[in-house]
């Protein structure tokens, strides 16, 4: 049987994330100081800046963002870290600065896609937030472009860079489970509440408006659809299946050794707060089949308590035992008497500066193989996950066909890309 170059990639990367293999791209060394150009500053992207700039011979020369009390504040906190980096309010201006090497894009989910193929054209190595795309058709034309300019592409799933996230999987591909036949991915997020219905109004002071719209549809100005809860519409994004999905989700396949499942379903809806003023689900279950198992990711917004006395987590439920893991450590839970307990075994380290310095030092070394989560794995995360959220939506069972990246029904097919807007088209590399 034969595998695309791409699989290859992707598959290589899930089970050894630190593959090296020769790479052109590149244009700085370990000596000289990595010019860093932040777009969209507000949450992660703030995140993001403030981690790589840990990291020794970094510094920010550039910073974008469509909110000027945004770029006010930022601007305050670098120079205390003394940054003095120029401002653009357009990110085309940004990537044109020949004094930026590399870029973070920490914008909404719907303009993820057009920064990353300019940055990419642009010759800048590109940190790009999860999920990586708010499409399966924005996917792989973001990994069109990145495979074109040979360009180093780091996703913010830092998750992938934490010692204890590794060494639970290294358990599950042990075989001490048993055969796993469930595999669960959750978030119970009680400090999620209500988003309460706000009348429209005008745009506030400093704020380009038009340009955060950009490929979406034209709305007039809504607290609700600005900064963090763009989350919760579907024409920014894809609520939390694609915001904690994409994170927990990924550990699911990368510890059954996995990638595209044979159908999807979900249900669920706004049974929390039926008056929420978002588009997204606050309850949902989705079920992905696999040959000989399923994974199954549950999401609930008001609610803490999910499984295992976790808000998040990923278990692992084989014959002999269950794995439990989330993002502060892991232990394993026999079945019975079929496998000796293994007690919680505690994170130990930053997973986002380690993801960092793993960044720079991809870029550094011209070698984008060693990325701990390249853009072939996030890709494929944000299409999983978008499969979720197109069964929840067409409210059917769906079925996906690999060799064509197609689903056999019509209506799934219709959310395979998302509506551009205002004069913008799906990018080409």
């Amino acid at each position: 049987m034969s595998i695309s170059r791409r699989d290859f990639i992707y598959k290589s990367a899930m089970l050894f994330p630190a593959l090296h293999l020769t790479s052109l791209y590149g244009r700085t060394n370990k000596q000289s100081t990595l010019r860093v150009g932040a777009i969209g500053i507000k949450g992660m992207g703030w995140s993001d800046l403030s981690s790589i700039l840990k990291v020794s011979n970094v510094s920010c020369t550039a910073i974008c963002d469509v909110d000027d009390a945004v770029i006010q504040e930022r601007q305050k906190q670098l120079q205390g870290l003394g940054q003095k980096p120029k401002v653009y309010k357009d990110y085309k201006e940004l990537l044109k600065d020949p004094e930026v090497d590399a870029v973070i894009i920490g914008t909404p989910d719907h303009w993820h896609c057009l920064m990353l193929v300019d940055a990419c054209k642009a010759g800048k190595a590109v940190y790009v937030e999860k999920p990586i795309g708010n499409s399966i058709v924005e996917c792989n034309a973001m990994l069109a472009a990145k495979d074109k300019y040979n360009s180093i592409v780091q996703v913010g799933q830092w998750q992938r860079s934490q010692k204890h996230f590794k060494d639970a999987i290294d358990f599950v591909h042990s075989g001490k489970l048993g055969k796993v036949r469930l595999v669960k991915a959750w978030a119970y997020l009680g400090w999620k509440k209500r988003v309460p219905v706000e009348p429209d109004g005008p745009v506030p002071a400093g704020v380009d408006y038009k340009a955060w719209l950009g490929p979406a549809k034209t709305r007039p100005f809504n607290p609700n659809r600005f900064h963090y809860n763009f989350r919760w519409y579907w024409d920014y994004a894809g609520g939390l299946m694609t915001d904690w999905g994409v994170h927990l989700l990924d550990y699911a396949l990368l510890g059954m050794k996995v990638s595209d499942p044979n159908s999807i379903m979900a249900a669920g809806g706004k049974f929390a707060y039926p008056d929420d003023a978002g588009d997204t689900p606050d309850t949902l279950t989705t079920v992905y089949e696999f040959d000989g198992f399923n994974i199954q990711w549950e999401h609930a917004t008001s609610i803490s308590g999910g499984p295992y006395s976790r808000e998040h987590g990923i278990a692992f439920i084989g014959n002999n035992g269950t794995l439990v893991l989330d993002r502060n450590g892991w232990e394993v839970i026999p079945e019975m008497d079929r496998m000796e307990a293994v007690p919680y075994q505690k994170k130990v380290d930053n997973g986002l500066d380690l993801h960092m310095q793993n960044f720079v030092e991809a870029i550094r070394t011209k070698n984008g193989n060693i990325l701990n989560a390249p853009l072939e794995v996030g890709s494929h995360i944000a299409k999983f996950s978008q499969m979720g959220n197109i069964a929840y939506r067409t409210g059917k069972k769906i079925y996906w066909e690999k060799d064509i990246q197609r689903f056999k029904e019509a209506e799934a097919n219709k959310l395979l890309a998302a509506g551009y807007h205002n004069g913008y088209k799906l990018p080409q590399a």
